[in-house]
């Protein structure tokens, strides 16, 4: 009998839809992207309509030989990479590189929002085509991407420094935090004073508060500038009778915020779980594919995380209503359902905002079977989902204004003094929203005010006069930066984690306490690019190429012509720059050892180093530390390539990042194996063999995720085993020796 194939990206995946779909079902994953533009040429036909040249992925070889010959037997073909441009591209190129539609067996297109039975039963129901306009949406921003990219890059390399890279969206956001420190540097303090002065009732000893200067008595608010406006205005208020001019108490609701879509869980988890951008969708992803519960089994346990619509499904709100109901108190659950149909400016997609596939389900009840990480990041999703159906919480606020009448100046100043009290919590019972500022109008307010009636007499205890500066902007965090570029239109729900990860591991910037800070090389590249490429990095320009590839999307666009147009000017301007550009030194604070004179940044095919600004002429030259900032240690970046050849092939290491911190490693990794730690200056081969990740089998082991070959592998720690596929397939297992015998764990990990 004849079985169905559906294709996904990845095992994960594949192993909660094999649940649902059962038997007569046969999944396969490709691991991401089957096809792409070549690594080591710019593989776009400029002269032809800048038509891509896609080559398949060498490592996706076989999977690819696998999925042509089970469709030669399948019954039907069904599609079912995830439901965004990026997977709608996937699915493109998977027809192409494997003839889907030269073969005898029907093609599906399927898509879904979260990995339910329902969900996925309900959209193999109602299979559908592969929509060209957005895989053309996809291959627009591809291909722009590698214009700016190998076009740019080769340029920085000649008037900067080997190594360095540009890329359309990622120099947008370098800007951003650039311009932000410049804006620091330029920033000048500005005294200003403020007064409290600190009231009683008349007559009476106790219950005395606060109230706050705020200008005359007519609401114009009267800035204090500097000390000796300050002590005028105190020598007039000491004179001053105090009467209370007005009482407004008020009861104000505030509601919940929507759920999340990708910017807000990002910026949230950054605030509340301290997880970078990369980390949280990373947990996202693990949480959307599925995971083992309990007697469910493999289960999704949210919708797509790649969204920017806030808008939830009806059944979806039924069903949190209903939880709402029966968890809380009546009040709690307000009459009607709350509906958020907003999308975020410019938005690209259209799905679900991001949920909990199950509203029953809580964080509590599956905690056993998820890790930390896991377990934190569902819970918050959850937690905001449910709360956007609840209630408005409510306050009581007091606003009471006093009047102080001077009788030496015949003026009439203005005090204020407020306070705020929760009366009912409705959703901050579950959820409060976190904030990038230090305080919100609904902060409690803890001041406490007495009893006080209209035209009430007041006595003067004591003023307080301060004095204060303004302070300049504050730096970006992820959080703030991911909102920055939200709010701008730059970049989309599947691209702010990587743009952060981008400008990280170039060099370009780096974290300060959280917060984001240019490096120098980082402030270079952007000058470079502000003055002879300004619209790579011009901010509007950047959102009206977004705006662009939506309308492709709509299919109100031809991706062509918005490259052509794009491409013309960007063109003209790189061949100005090469012309006009001169060459940039980097210069560093130390001076030459040989002749005492300043040292610069050079690179060789060893990676960077400083040298006498000389050299050669004089052969003074010293390895860049560029681990040591002002005499505090910092990780070296992802991709920086410092002076050490690889010991198997002789290119210069890079640096990368692993599960246990940065390491050196050859640029052909994993191809090439040889690596070292940081600082390491000696290598050994592994004394069993002449490879440290020599595939030598050593058992007639499966991979349980992709049914490829187990081989015996080398790490930091000793031997695993792993997938003969690895690190496409993550599958790896510990071995132990027991009683002279080697042991693999069911659970291990590369140590």
């Amino acid at each position: 009998m004849a079985v169905k194939l559906v294709i996904v990206e990845s095992p994960a995946k594949a192993k909660t839809l094999n649940k649902i779909l059962g038997k007569s079902y046969v999944i396969r994953a490709t691991m991401g992207h089957v096809r792409d533009l070549p690594a080591n040429s710019l593989g776009i036909n400029i002269e032809h309509g800048f038509e891509p040249v896609y080559r398949l992925i060498p490592q996706r070889k076989a999977v690819i030989n696998e999925i042509k010959d089970l469709a030669k037997t399948a019954s039907a073909v069904f599609l079912a990479t995830d439901p965004d441009r990026e997977g709608e591209a996937i699915s493109w190129h998977l027809i192409e590189a494997a003839k889907l539609d030269k073969g005898k067996a029907p093609l599906h297109r399927v898509t879904f929002h979260e990995i339910t039975r329902e969900a996925v039963e309900e959209a193999f129901r109602h299979p559908r085509l592969v929509d060209m306009r957005m895989v053309d949406a996809q291959q627009a921003r591809r291909v722009l991407d590698r214009l700016v990219g190998y076009k740019l890059s080769p340029l920085l390399w000649k008037k900067v420094l080997k190594g360095l890279s540009a890329g359309r969206v990622q120099s947008a956001a370098v800007r951003l935090v650039v311009d932000r420190e410049r804006e620091i540097l330029a920033f000048v303090p500005v005294e200003y004073w403020t007064i409290e002065a600190e009231l009683k009732q008349k007559d009476k000893k106790n219950g005395s508060f606060r109230a706050q200067f705020i200008g005359y008595e007519r609401g114009k608010k009267l800035p204090i500038p500097d000390k000796q406006r300050c002590d005028e205005i105190v020598a007039d208020l000491k004179m001053s009778k105090y009467s209370v001019s007005a009482v407004d108490r008020k009861e104000v609701n505030r509601q919940p915020a929507p759920p999340f879509i990708t910017s807000t869980l990002q910026q949230e988890a950054v605030r509340k779980l301290h997880f970078t951008a990369k980390k949280t969708m990373m947990i996202a992803q693990q949480l959307y594919e599925g995971l083992p519960i309990g007697e469910e089994g493999d289960t999704g346990l949210i919708t797509y995380m790649r969204t920017d619509s806030t808008h939830m499904a009806a059944t979806a709100i039924d069903e949190i209503r209903d939880y709402i109901k029966a968890s809380f108190e009546g009040k709690y659950l307000p009459p009607s359902a709350r509906h958020f149909s907003k999308k975020v400016k410019m938005a690209q997609e259209a799905h679900e905002a991001i949920r909990p596939t199950r509203a029953h389900r809580e964080p509590v009840q599956i905690k056993k079977f998820l890790n930390r990480d896991q377990f934190a990041l569902y819970e918050l999703i959850w937690k905001r989902a449910i709360a956007s159906q609840m209630s408005n919480a409510l306050y009581d606020t007091l606003t009471i204004d006093i009047k102080a009448a001077s009788p030496a100046s015949k003026k009439s100043y203005l005090l204020q003094t407020k306070a705020s009290s929760l009366k009912f919590p409705g959703f901050m019972a579950l959820y409060i929203e976190g904030k990038d500022e230090e305080k919100d109008e609904f902060d409690e307010d803890q001041n406490v005010i007495p009893q006080l009636s209209l035209g009430e007499i007041l006595e003067l205890v004591q003023l307080f006069p301060a004095q204060f500066f303004t302070q300049p902007p504050a730096r970006y965090t992820e959080a703030t930066l991911i909102k920055a570029l939200e709010q701008k239109g730059i970049g989309r729900p599947s691209t702010y984690a990587p743009i952060i990860s981008t400008i990280l591991d170039r060099g370009y910037v780096y974290k300060d306490g959280g917060k984001l800070r240019p490096e120098e090389i980082g402030m270079i590249v952007n000058d470079l690019l502000v003055s002879s490429f300004p619209n790579i990095v011009d901010f509007n320009f950047t959102a009206k190429m977004e705006d662009e590839l939506d309308e492709i999307a709509k299919g109100k666009l031809k991706w062509s012509s918005v490259i052509k147009s794009f491409y013309g000017p960007f063109d003209n301007d790189l061949r100005e720059a090469q012309t006009n550009i001169p060459k940039i030194v980097i210069k560093a604070e130390e001076k030459c050892p040989e002749c005492g004179g300043p040292m610069v940044v050079k690179s060789s095919r060893f990676g960077k180093f400083l040298a006498c600004e000389n050299y050669p002429e004089c052969k003074g030259k010293k390895p860049l530390n560029s681990g040591v900032r002002n005499g505090s240690q910092k990780e070296a970046p992802e991709g920086e390539t410092p002076t050490e050849p690889c010991p198997i092939c002789g290119k210069t290491m890079i640096v990368k990042a692993g599960r246990y911190g940065r390491f050196l490693a050859c640029p052909d990794y994993p191809k090439c194996t040889g690596k070292m730690a940081l600082g390491q200056k000696n290598w050994q081969k592994p004394s069993d063999s002449g490879n440290e990740n020599s595939k030598m089998k050593a058992s007639e082991e499966k991979c349980p995720e992709c049914g490829s070959e187990m081989v015996l592998k080398y790490g930091k720690f000793g031997k695993f085993l792993a997938c003969s596929r690895y690190p496409d397939c993550k599958t790896t297992k510990r071995i132990y020796k027991y009683h002279g015998k080697k042991v693999a764990s069911e659970q291990g990990e590369e140590r």
